[in-house]
């Protein structure tokens, strides 16, 4: 991220995915970092394979949320920024031109927004729209390579592009549920190119890298060359297929199957030396089961190389199969499993890590930020700073969190003095965070991603 000596406003982005919706707001120090206020994070019921499938939910948990990124950051937001998912996402390529008048006059930027504003007219298929459009590289005048022509003189400008696309249907429904929740959409941002600004390196882009953002409904593949964007695709399987194929091989419950996967899931079953029995409590009075870590392992290992397949058809359709010098990074809350990295490496013979979204954080940040799941919302944030897309309509919202909680104390006993209101005070937000630690300990809640 550039340094630009300029503290942004506070913004806050929005990660609708398949298990969580995740609200994050922060800004942009003085030097270049992002610095994180408020983040909330919820279950999420109304969203399949990326996509809004049921309104009413989603929008439950979208105010929810907001809600708790709200009070941590001590902000109101009436803008937010969005990612869109999905395997309805699909990518193309496409040659542009435009002819100038004057060929001794310098190109400028209006020429190559003329350009790119040319590639929104596209003829698409029927309900579909664009989402993207990144230049590749630009020609001037016969003079081909030229990553920003800008200053140049010529008459004929080309470009080509890598165009994203998305069904017009998941777009509006988004749109939809964020405003039902009292909020505006700023931006809506593809979530691959979100996680991609959160984990990876200028460098790697530069060099040539892959990354592979394992979610809840469905897989992300995005791949960079010279800094550009050269291909990008979604795969229709991620954590959940995996946690339904537990649950179908071993027959056990749903969240049995996810806590399988979550505290003893590994994707590589030759990695497993002490092959130790795992015991599952029977339902309703049954004989508990018994489950062998091996046994596991080779469920989970046979749909992750089925994923990574895809990605190497992916990586080779694209062409840069030969040019990725930095290799493959995998971010998400899939990439959480044991020895994914090494079952990566062995299946696509291509160099691989794991990817935390911490690149650009000012030091600080909570230490359970630096999960992959995460990757995503930063990612988000980041984008939503770097175009631009401030809301200037914030308000504060503290003393209003505070006369709230004053209200509520003062339907009890008078308190006497001013110090006894004080420890009222500590001891209600004490015993919030007790019952919700409580809550959280008792309820079977699965992984946060997958």
């Amino acid at each position: 991220m550039d340094i630009d000596n300029k503290k942004s406003p506070v913004v806050i982005a929005l990660d609708i995915g398949t298990t969580k919706i995740c609200a994050i707001a922060g800004y942009r120090t003085e030097f270049g970092k992002i610095e994180l206020l408020g983040v909330g994070k919820v279950k999420s019921e109304g969203v399949s394979r990326g996509v809004v499938s049921n309104i009413d939910k989603t929008v439950k948990a979208i105010k929810e949320a907001i809600s708790i990124a709200e009070v941590n950051a001590g902000k109101k937001f009436k803008k937010v920024n969005v990612g869109i998912a999905g395997q309805h996402i699909k990518s193309l390529q496409h040659h542009g031109l435009v002819v100038r008048k004057d060929a001794n006059s310098e190109i400028s930027k209006d020429d190559i927004d003329r350009l790119v504003n040319d590639m929104y007219k596209l003829v698409l298929p029927p309900g579909d729209k664009i989402l993207h459009v990144i230049p590749q590289e630009f020609t001037v005048d016969n003079e081909q390579h030229i990553t920003d022509p800008v200053g140049m003189s010529g008459v004929r400008l080309e470009a080509n592009f890598h165009i994203i696309t998305g069904q017009v249907s998941a777009s509006k429904n988004i749109f939809k549920v964020v405003e039902k929740s009292g909020l505006e959409v700023a931006n809506l941002t593809l979530e691959p190119i979100a996680s991609a600004s959160s984990v990876l390196a200028d460098e790697e882009k530069e060099a040539g890298v892959v990354l592979v953002d394992i979610g809840g409904g469905t897989t992300d593949i995005t791949i960079f060359k010279d800094g550009i964007i050269r291909h990008t695709a979604v795969i229709p399987f991620g954590g959940n297929v995996i946690t339904s194929d537990i649950q179908e091989g071993l027959t056990v419950m749903k969240d049995q199957a996810e806590k399988l996967k979550v505290k003893f899931g590994s994707a590589l079953a030759e990695e497993i030396v002490d092959n130790r029995l795992i015991v599952i409590p029977g339902f309703r009075g049954r004989d508990v089961k018994e489950v062998s870590e091996k046994n596991l392992a080779r469920i989970i290992q046979a749909r992750i190389e089925e994923i990574f397949e895809f990605v190497q058809w992916e990586i080779n359709r694209s062409g840069y199969q030969n040019k990725l010098l930095a290799g493959m990074v995998l971010t998400g809350g899939g990439s959480l499993l044991k020895d994914i990295d090494l079952l990566a490496e062995l299946q696509t013979a291509i160099n691989t890590r794991l990817g935390q979204p911490t690149e650009h954080l000012a030091h600080g940040y909570n230490e359970e930020l630096t999960s992959p799941i995460y990757s995503t919302g930063i990612g988000l944030l980041i984008h939503a700073i770097k175009q631009g897309n401030f809301d200037n309509d914030t308000e504060e919202i503290k003393k209003k969190v505070e006369l709230a909680v004053d209200s509520e104390e003062s339907k009890g006993e008078e308190i006497g003095n001013e110090s006894q209101t004080t420890n009222s005070k500590k001891t209600h937000k004490w015993l919030n965070k007790v019952f919700s630690y409580t809550k959280e300990f008792f309820e079977s809640t699965p992984d946060s991603e997958f």
